[in-house]
């Protein structure tokens, strides 16, 4: 009886525990420009991973990293996102952009695609174009 009670507890407490939390992918990359120019001390830059797959309706985010340029390019950046938000023939893409006072200064102008399948090479490189 008493071995009864003790599994019966064992299962109640295993019961209870909180689910593991899903494991997270990451995707490594840095931001760069060909201009030999020097960015502001107040730029910022923003990165985003997106699901581009849908034409007709805004990209979902999966991930973004925003913050203030510490140096010069290369820009480092870590993105991470849930593995299981990735869905089968879905495309995603890598942008971003440096701003300063509220202006655009740098934007990605191509399509950086990424598979979000273990296989993207790492560090991504991603470029941006000044804005004229």
């Amino acid at each position: 009886m008493k071995k009864l009670s003790l599994l019966a507890l064992a299962a109640l407490l295993s019961a209870c525990q909180s689910p593991t939390p899903a494991a997270k992918a990451s995707l490594d990359g840095e931001v760069f420009y060909l201009q030999r120019i020097a960015l502001p001390p107040n730029a910022t830059l923003s990165v985003s991973l997106q699901d581009v797959s849908l034409a007709d309706a805004p990209a979902r985010v999966l991930d973004q990293q925003s913050g203030p340029i510490k140096g010069q390019v290369p820009l480092p950046f870590h993105l991470t996102y849930d593995p299981l938000l990735v869905e089968p023939g879905h495309r995603y893409s890598v942008s971003a952009r440096i701003e300063a006072d509220g202006k655009l200064l740098f934007i990605t102008t191509e399509h950086h695609a990424v598979q979000l399948n273990g296989q993207d090479p790492q560090p991504l490189k991603v470029r941006v174009d000044q804005v004229r």
